[in-house]
């Protein structure tokens, strides 16, 4: 795998730069890149090791190994500790003189070859992909079934069918995301999951059973109890077990598998299209259909137990002894564990300050900026990854190939293939994501999806059957390409890692209960939607959301990508209007850089990261590291 690109526009914490003078514009004007820190507690929320010496960290541990049970791991935990302080500068533990040379070359390697990790990080990996196979499965085996329950059911109203369709995104919605706290708070990630899994499992054969069309949609709506908790709970508990430097890769894997899930969806829809048993079913094909969505949840259930629960979650507990043997399990070596450990030990305890003259979750939820911009956020994404239009396609794919006159044994096979395509082209963003970034994957994709749904609207209106099927075909096998990359990946793996620890479970409820109460939209309403503007209008409208997802996302939208959880709390303290202001100050630049292509000098970034925390009081600290930070970001980007 070649090495990962230089993003010079990537996220990184702001510190406080009351000293830092305005920055010169090309047009002459000045830009006053980021607001200034107000209080040391929200300077320990960017970083909590800030003006710290090693004498003072060293002390600080001893006192946290003490309060919290640790007393046996105090030595891994001293050195850990003295790596978190210089964690910031790549280099910094070569510095450290009584790290041993053995665990020196376990960070160097760490930083060389990202992508080697423990068996159990990995074993834990391809649990959540079980868990997204499931959800996946879900969603697409309905998109052939539906073909033969509207036929045996007699059901021609187009709202009904909709219903029946959606209803699980509606459970979801309304009470299945909002379950994953409850579930979370007593039984933990991992029973969280089990619980989800084993509700599909069951809800798989109420289905395959269904006599009359209201026991089928029953059967759907109780389905939706565990798309709701699931979904919510295994990109959170992805993003909670990896390091920083491959979460993204390894959270999206959440997006890959359901991709494949739905796959296996399309897979099952043409595989039992002519079985003709049980012959009292007048159309047994769709209850084959439904029964086999049972057999993914199984092999979840069987795994779940076997894997480590969710380090920060124990700490979220105070069960100390508990979490650092989870982290240890999830990393290489104990200082990996140590460091990892308290360094979000002690964001979360400034975190904890940050809030402690605060009043309800609600309250913190809508009133706190950094927590209203990681909702917004999340909303922004989550709502986009329904209406930029891939659920009428996984859903209705069907239905849309039989309108452009497939018969429907082809319309079948035809897409299957918009599944393989989804899968396969899903598959680079484990690599781009924590690359290229979030923010990017969107403002590259989203425009080029509007003009595929464009492409594929207009040529229903070509007269000729064999050009028709073909372009068709074309632009939704396009639209999947550049979906699966972009908006695909990103959702769950931005919500995931939006939210500070203390609401990360109400967090991740609201961003999965938005994406299915708009997938419940999506799926009601393409049915009556087709019948009154035709595939062309219905199309359209959804390539008119894609343009608008562009322009918010370049304007509104913070990066995520390469950065702890607790760090993010710096990301998302900047408001609207700075951020907007910014990007829309940079559009000269970014014209004269990639239209005219002219040597234009560097822009100043939106975000400094602190490199290191030297020995010294925190006033002449902050104005070093300014500084240091503007030297290093000048060289990065000369390179």
């Amino acid at each position: 795998m070649p090495p990962p690109k230089i993003d010079i526009e990537s996220t990184e914490p702001k510190t406080d730069l009351s000293d830092r003078p305005s920055v010169e514009q090309h047009d002459g004007s000045t830009l006053n890149d980021t607001p200034v820190a107000k209080s040391d507690v929200q300077a320990k929320l960017r970083n909590p090791l800030l003006g710290m010496s090693e004498a003072d960290v060293l002390a600080d541990v001893d006192r946290f190994v003490e309060t919290r049970g640790l007393q046996g791991e105090r030595e891994a935990f001293r050195r850990g500790a003295l790596v978190a302080r210089v964690q910031h500068r790549e280099d910094g533990f070569e510095t450290i003189a009584s790290l041993p040379e053995h665990e020196k070359q376990i960070l160097r390697d760490e930083i060389t070859h990202r992508w080697r990790q423990p068996f159990k990080l990995y074993f834990l990996c391809v649990l959540c992909a079980g868990s997204a196979i499931v959800q996946g499965m879900d969603q697409s085996a309905v998109n052939g079934a539906q073909a033969f329950y509207f036929e045996e059911f007699d059901i021609q109203n187009t709202w009904l069918q909709g219903l029946l369709n959606g209803a699980p995104y509606l459970c979801s919605a309304l009470i299945g995301c909002w379950m994953n706290v409850p579930l979370n708070n007593r039984f933990g990630r991992r029973g969280t999951i089990f619980i989800s899994c084993f509700v599909s499992f069951a809800a798989s054969f109420w289905m395959a059973a269904a006599h009359t069309w209201w026991n089928l949609l029953l059967a759907r709506f109780f389905l939706g109890f565990a798309v709701g908790a699931k979904s919510s709970t295994t990109p959170v508990y992805a993003a909670e077990s990896t390091p920083k430097t491959i979460r993204g890769a390894l959270t999206m894997q959440w997006q890959t598998w359901t991709a494949f899930g739905i796959m296996l969806g399309f897979v099952v829809s043409v595989a039992f299209q002519e079985i003709s048993i049980p012959t009292w079913a007048g159309y047994p094909q769709w209850r084959w259909m439904m029964a086999s969505t049972a057999i993914p949840p199984m092999f979840v259930c069987a795994q779940v137990y076997l894997c480590p629960e969710s380090p920060r979650w124990y700490m979220e507990k105070n069960r100390w002894m508990d979490a650092f043997g989870s982290m240890k399990s999830l990393r290489f070596s104990k200082i990996q564990a140590a460091r990892d450990m308290y360094y979000a030990a002690k964001l979360l305890e400034a975190e904890e300050l940050s809030r402690s003259s605060r009043g309800s979750i609600f309250h913190e939820f809508f009133k706190i900026r950094r927590n209203r911009r990681a909702a917004q956020s999340s909303f922004f994404v989550m709502f986009m990854q329904q209406f930029c239009g891939v659920n009428v396609i996984a859903y209705y794919s069907t239905r849309i190939f039989t309108d452009a006159n497939f018969p429907i044994e082809q319309a079948l096979l035809v897409s299957l293939g918009t599944g393989i395509v989804n899968w396969v082209f899903a598959v680079p963003a484990i690599y781009t994501i924590d690359t290229f970034g979030r923010r990017n994957l969107l403002l590259t994709t989203f425009p080029l999806m509007g003009l595929m749904l464009l492409f594929t609207g207009f040529s229903f209106l070509v007269e000729n059957d064999q050009v028709r099927l073909a372009l068709v075909t074309t632009g939704i096998y396009l639209f999947m390409v550049i979906y699966s990359p972009g908006e695909g990946p990103v959702p769950f793996t931005y919500s995931a890692e939006a939210f500070p620890l203390y609401i990360r479970d109400t967090g991740m409820s609201f961003a999965t209960a938005t994406c299915w109460g708009f997938n419940f939209i999506i799926s009601l309403t393409w049915p009556p939607l087709a019948e009154a503007f035709s595939n062309p209008g219905g199309f359209g409208w959804y390539a008119f959301w894609n343009f608008f997802g562009f322009v918010y996302a370049y304007f509104l939208l913070p990066e995520t990508k390469g950065l702890t959880l607790e760090e993010l709390d710096a990301v998302f303290d900047v408001g609207n209007r700075e951020h907007a202001r910014y990007y829309l100050q940079k559009l000269p630049w970014y014209f004269k850089k990639w239209i005219l292509r002219a040597d234009v000098a560097p822009y100043p970034a939106l975000y400094q990261l602190q490199q290191d925390i030297p020995d010294q009081p925190v006033g002449e600290e902050k104005k070093g590291s300014v500084s240091g930070g503007e030297e290093r970001r000048e060289n990065t980007m000369m390179q």
